[in-house]
This record gives structure tokens, sequence and C-alpha cells, in this order.
């Protein structure tokens, strides 16, 4: 990719969701270099897959310039979706296999945008296993949620 560094970007996201829907929040890390950012917020009346997703757009959008990136999520919805299900919806007009509208389609499309400016690796981590970063995040992600119910 044109104007891609050598340097890997890390980001680490997480959403979190009191209810589903519910309030809801989200939470990365970002590690560009010597430089660490923590990003969070949140929705009042939401559900946990968009705040994942959001996570991930939020921090990849961070990002003043196209940069390689590695993404760490727990969420297989994220990871999996943009590595293997986003095509073939495409093809089928935004439709699942059983010919369903896809859900969280505007979140999707604002997730593809944000990642098409970089060169990003997608990598799944089990959630609540100890994993400082994911453990961080998913903090961040609550943090979130109190934002929203305040």
């Amino acid at each position: 990719m044109p104007g891609q560094t050598a340097e890997v970007v890390r980001i680490y996201s997480d959403g979190a969701c009191k209810g589903n829907p519910g309030p809801g929040g989200w939470g990365a890390i970002v590690y560009a270099g010597e430089e660490e950012i923590e990003l969070f917020g949140g929705e009042p009346q939401t559900t946990n897959n968009r705040m994942e997703l959001t996570a991930v757009i939020r921090a990849l959008q961070s990002l003043e310039s196209p940069r390689t990136v590695s993404v760490y999520t727990d969420s297989q919805y994220v990871q999996k979706g943009i590595s293997e299900w986003l095509p073939a919806w495409k093809l089928r007009g935004w439709r699942t296999a059983d010919k369903k509208p896809v859900k969280n389609a505007d979140l999707w499309r604002e997730l593809e945008q944000a990642a098409a400016r970089h060169w990003v690796e997608w990598h799944w981590v089990k959630g609540h296993a100890g994993h400082p970063q994911n453990e961080r995040a998913d903090a961040l992600a609550n943090r979130g949620v109190e934002g929203a119910l305040s």
C-alpha cells in the first residue's frame, strides 16, 4: 500500500453491553511506536456486537496516515465478519446466506472503509482469559458503559 510504514500499529479492542440491547460501551488501545492511546465511548441503547464493531472502527479512524495494523479482538463476529463473511454479503446485496438483511450493515460498511486505508491483519484472542491488553480494552469498554449510563 502506498505510504505504508514498516512499523506495525497494534490495536486491542473490545465492546461491552449491560443488557443486549442496553447501555453499551467500546474501548480500544492503539500502540503506535512509543505512543499508547486509549479510546473509549458509549451509547445509551445498543448491542454488544455494535460496540465490538465501533471499537475497531474508532481505533482505525484514529490513525492519521495509512499504516500496517494488527487488530486484536475477542469478537469472532468482528474477526470472521471482516475476514470471511463480508465479501459474500456484498455480493448478495448485504444479505446473509438465508437472504436476511445483514445486521449492523451500517457499521460493517464503516469498518470496511476505515480498514481500506490500511494494511490490516485480523487476530482473535480469547476474551476474559487474562490477556493484559484485552483486559484493558474491556475495562475501557466498561468505562464507556458507565458514561452511557450517566
